[in-house]
């Protein structure tokens, strides 16, 4: 699901302050650059805003924020539904025991840690990025929320690269879209 569709009218401003940068960071990536839109304090805000209004009252107890721009979303719309906020990191970023998932990206392969303890069996998460491309990342935040026990509720991205078709990666677990770039 997203909310283009319901055109709601936040959602063209947000949009425009998405600066596409070819060939970043890769030859032929075409790569979404949400730093502008950080740059519009009512762009950003908007974002923020719609988020908060689909997850609050939806008893979220976790807000899970892929590094780095998942970082940038996710700690607002955590506080503002009164969840808190766990970070899932590249290797090496977390100090103590952490459990990993590792994952295939549209321009290479990774992985994502998380503390071990900072999610509790039976808590409903909220997985949030910048954007889907290949699906690779939300699934691997998502099977390291469910390994420790956690209900994943929904995935949330600003942007979705529909051709790459990462939704399909998600075997049915629900994701919300601000907007969509073909």
């Amino acid at each position: 699901m997203s909310v283009f569709k319901d055109e709601d009218p936040r959602i063209h401003g947000i949009k425009t302050k998405i600066r596409v940068v070819p060939n970043f960071p890769k030859p032929g990536i075409m790569f979404q650059d949400i730093t502008t839109l950080l740059l519009d304090p009512k762009a950003f805000k908007d974002t923020i805003d719609l988020f908060v209004e689909r997850y609050k009252g939806k008893n979220i107890s976790v807000v899970a924020g892929i590094e780095a721009r998942g970082f940038i979303f996710g700690p607002p719309i955590a506080l503002a539904i009164g969840a808190k906020f766990v970070p899932l990191r590249k290797p090496r970023k977390l100090p103590g025991d952490v459990i990993f998932e590792e994952y295939t990206l549209e321009y290479g392969r990774d992985r994502l840690e998380m503390h071990v303890g900072a999610v509790e069996l039976g808590e409903r998460a909220l997985v949030v990025d910048d954007l889907i491309a290949t699906g690779g990342t939300l699934c691997a935040a998502m099977n390291l929320l469910e390994r420790v026990g956690a209900e994943v509720v929904e995935c949330a991205c600003v942007i979705e690269l529909p051709d790459l078709q990462g939704r399909v990666q998600l075997n049915g677990k629900p994701l919300y879209v601000l907007v969509e770039y073909q």
